[in-house]
């Protein structure tokens, strides 16, 4: 029986396949499925994982530290928590043939859908669509509202309803194959819409996590991966041999043991952090509770967090690697172009620190971010 670390291994053997092909091929997603990725925020009552927060988390920052592109694609097992705002009628349909749904979806930019009987017509574009090829169903946002600010009607479909544009063509993060989605005039039955982030119909303790805030920490937490690995590469050749003009191996050099130091500090710090107030937010509401404001501004600050100083990190270990680190086949590449990218998404951008920062002084933040 294949092993979590066997499946790891298959990843370091085709990362190069998955950048070069623009996407995680399905026989790869099948292999995730089998590993329990996609189960893991599947109701129980639907024979699913229904895991905490950080048990799937420090899964995909495994997955992560191996390879960014299948890290991000893998987070999207944690999909089924905005699906658990879907009727359970239909949530019931949805997992008839088994727990393991892979979820994907191309949200904004919204796009108008005609109300007709009993649902709604939808036809439009969306973008950043990640792991669409692998999908067993699909997601777009409709603009019919429901949810107010940063919660987007989702309309639910199947793979044959929906054309992948494919022009995801980026410096990093290439195998998530984040694609355009386009659908041309496909009804969908309201109940197979939900409110992304809106009130689940699953009474399980993972339902009452906040749902936006662990949309952020499951993207956060590939710069944990990725920081972890370009780490580890520099104290690995840091301790290897001396550079090409004769001069000594970099660990006998104290610039070199003080960056390395620096960055394990700040990296193990935000990690913390990060996994402190998942334990946190996830044991009050497991309790009973409802998470406060503060706790979920502080989870969102804790991915925001951990993003930055993931690519921090990348970048203080590249830096040290010296001349070697330029090369297109140096691994450090990878690690940076992809660190890069992970800082850039809406969930995670420097206005985070702003909402962050409202919650904490008793301030209003933007809508959406609590």
């Amino acid at each position: 029986m294949l092993t979590f670390e066997d499946t790891l291994a298959q990843v370091a053997r085709r990362r190069a396949e998955f950048t070069a092909g623009h996407h995680v091929p399905r026989d790869m997603i099948e292999e995730f499925k089998r590993t329990g990725i996609y189960r893991a925020a599947t109701p129980k009552r639907f024979g699913g994982d229904a895991l905490p927060p950080s048990d799937f988390l420090r899964a995909v920052e495994r997955i992560s530290e191996v390879d960014g592109s299948a890290g991000w694609v893998a987070s999207f097992g944690s999909a089924s928590v905005y699906l658990a705002a879907l009727p359970l009628d239909t949530q019931a349909e949805l997992y008839a043939d088994g727990p393991d749904v892979v979820f994907a979806g191309g949200l904004f930019p919204l796009q108008p859908a005609e109300p007709v009987d009993g649902g709604f017509k939808v036809s439009g574009r969306w973008k950043f669509s990640s792991g669409c090829k692998g999908a067993d169903v699909l997601g777009v946002g409709i603009g019919v509202g429901g949810g107010g600010p940063g919660k987007p009607r989702t309309a639910v479909l199947r793979p044959g309803q929906v054309e992948i544009v494919e022009n995801w063509d980026v410096v990093g993060l290439e195998g998530t194959g984040s694609h355009d989605l386009s659908v041309d005039g496909v009804t969908v039955p309201e109940e197979w819409t939900f409110v992304r982030g809106g009130e689940p119909t699953v009474d399980e303790p993972l339902y009452r996590y906040p749902t936006i805030a662990y949309a952020a920490q499951v993207l956060a937490v590939v710069n944990l991966g990725v920081a972890r690995a370009a780490l580890d590469h520099a104290i690995r050749v840091g301790s290897g041999a001396g550079g090409i003009t004769g001069a000594p191996v970099p660990a006998d050099r104290p610039y070199f043991r003080t960056a390395v130091a620096r960055a394990e500090a700040e990296l193990r710090s935000v990690r913390a952090f990060f996994y402190e107030m998942t334990d946190e937010v996830y044991e009050a509401v497991a309790g009973g509770a409802t998470a406060t404001d503060e706790q979920t501004g502080l989870l969102r600050l804790a991915a925001a967090h951990a993003a930055k100083v993931g690519f921090d990190v990348v970048r203080a270990a590249y830096t040290v690697c010296g001349t070697a680190a330029i090369h297109t086949g140096n691994p450090m590449q990878r690690y940076l172009r992809d660190a890069s990218v992970v800082p850039q998404h809406a969930f995670l951008t420097e206005g985070m620190y702003d909402g962050a920062g409202a919650v904490l002084t008793g301030v209003k933040p933007f809508p959406g971010f609590v």
